[in-house]
């Protein structure tokens, strides 16, 4: 039966579900017997296909229906967790009785330490400044604990102050790699933790003997015998108006040294102007005395307007009639206007400084110093110089001027000027521009030399100078007034020196 009721389509459904009606009528009609119904009614009917699928894409959307429900709910469960419930835990952990603990528990060093640790996290800072403010009024809070709050929040501030320094430029990654490795300063670490003044006192502003040890004895000794008098000497200086002419009158030396087997020696003198070494006067030799009477006149013709640059030297010597003579000293008088005014007669007494041989004025250099400290730049505008040393036959000189950056007696860079032909009071105002981080400001210095330039061979020094925080005398004051005006040129004349011991160290690495 099964297979008729699958292979008569709509006419045996319509058929069957008449049958069907008719069994289900009581009493069943004639020619229908009930075991006839029963046996119909008990067969099941054979379901189609498209309700076999539909059935099932129901039950997959009851699948998908649920398992985006239990997502929901675990995602709803885990955000009441973390709003709700860890708030309140919070809450709960941070009682009344631990945030009020007795004033015996603030004033405990247990306490002040984790305070003073909890102070160091620069996040709380806020809530300490908020803090101050509240303390003024509540009394819940100890007046240590109140200064001590105080005291940290401005020295906060003053070191955030203090650290606030310009960008590092990219162009001073090269002046780093020229430095040598010890003195790469590395950067200062402006933390927070600040120890107390009593366990770690200051040394600021302390002067510390062992930076002044590190001097040979060679420079002290060379410092000694300059200083070392022989003798004095007396002179006097006039200037006449209507001639024109400064007149020097060496009177006489008292207590030289003697410089023969004998005990004594045979003492003159010679005089310059400088800087005009031509014109070269000297005294009598006087034999056989340490206190010679000389009573001599030297005319010096020269205008009044031009003795404010001029200088007197006076060099006292030894006469020996078959061997070299020996010098015992020299006189510099700088300022020729330092006892008068020159309009009278006026008597001078001079130390004789100790000198081996006779210094030669090479002459002066003018230029100006300006740092920037934003920019980490430091510009050298050579300006001129004057009364430069004759190197060549014709009587001039090819100057130019180089000028070396220094590190540690190592020289790291190297620019020059043009060269000015046939001149000794060459004219430049040319900038020379270095990059030099402000933290390595310390550590470096320039070295100015005034070279003569020539064709053929190897060009000459003609004088030296040296400025930077370890220079001497003038070229120390000259940076340091840099330094401490900066973003403004400071000018001064350098007078050149030769190269002597203090740069012995550095001129043979630098190849001058």
């Amino acid at each position: 039966m099964s297979g008729v009721w699958g292979a008569g389509g709509p006419r045996c459904q319509e058929a069957l579900a008449v049958l069907a009606s008719l069994c289900r009528a009581r009493p069943p009609p004639l020619g229908l017997d009930v075991e006839t119904c029963r046996s119909f009614e008990l067969q099941p009917p054979e379901r189609s296909p498209s309700a076999a699928g539909a059935g099932t894409s129901v039950s997959l959307l009851a699948v998908v229906v649920i398992v985006c429900g239990v997502a929901l709910v675990a995602v709803f469960l885990f955000l009441f967790w973390k709003l709700c419930w860890m708030p309140w835990r919070n809450k709960e952990a941070s009682s009344p009785s631990s945030a009020n603990p007795p004033l015996e528990a603030l004033q405990s060093p247990s306490f002040r330490g984790n305070m003073a640790d909890k102070l160091k996290d620069p996040s709380t800072l806020g809530f300490l400044e908020a803090a101050v403010k509240i303390s003024h009024t509540s009394p819940d809070i100890p007046a240590e604990v109140q200064m001590s709050v105080k005291d940290h929040i401005m020295r906060h501030t003053r070191l955030q102050r203090q650290t606030t320094e310009p960008a590092s430029s990219t162009r001073h990654t090269s002046f780093k790699r020229h430095l040598p490795r010890q003195m790469h300063v590395s950067s200062v670490d402006y933390g927070n933790d600040l120890p107390p003044a009593a366990e770690q006192p200051t040394s600021i502003g302390r002067i510390k003997p062992e930076l002044y040890k590190q001097k040979s004895v060679d420079g002290d000794d060379a410092k000694s015998e300059a200083t070392k008098s022989c003798g004095k000497i007396n002179f006097s200086l006039r200037y006449d108006y209507e001639t024109e002419t400064l007149i020097v009158r060496i009177l006489k030396a008292f207590d030289l040294p003697a410089k023969d087997f004998c005990g004594s020696s045979d003492p003159y003198v010679k005089i310059y102007l400088l800087p005009d070494r031509k014109c070269k006067l000297q005294t009598r030799v006087h034999r056989k005395t340490l206190n010679p009477t000389f009573d001599e006149n030297f005319h010096f013709p020269v205008p009044y307007e031009e003795l404010a640059d001029r200088k007197l030297h006076l060099s006292v010597f030894d006469f020996d009639r078959f061997s070299r003579h020996d010098m015992i000293g020299e006189v510099i008088m700088d300022n020729l206007f330092e006892a008068s005014d020159l309009s009278r007669e006026t008597s001078i007494w001079k130390d004789i400084q100790y000198a081996t041989s006779e210094s030669v004025d090479l002459g002066e250099i003018m230029f100006s110093l300006c740092y920037l400290p934003t920019a980490g730049r430091l510009t050298l505008t050579v300006i001129k110089c004057r009364n430069l040393k004759a190197m060549d036959i014709t009587g001039y000189s090819d100057p130019y001027v180089k000028v070396s950056l220094l590190c540690d007696g190592r020289r790291l860079k190297k620019k020059k000027t043009t060269i000015k032909k046939n001149t000794l009071n060459p004219v430049y105002n040319e900038a020379i521009i270095f990059d030099i981080p402000p933290e390595n400001m310390d550590q470096v210095s320039l070295l100015i030399s005034v070279m003569d330039y020539d064709r053929v061979g190897h060009n000459e020094i003609i004088g030296v100078c040296r400025v930077g925080i370890n220079a001497e005398g003038l070229g120390r004051d000259h940076w340091n007034e840099m330094l401490a005006y900066p973003r403004k040129p400071i000018a001064h004349w350098h007078s050149l020196v030769e190269v002597k011991k203090s740069f012995k160290e550095v001129v043979p690495r630098l190849g001058l």
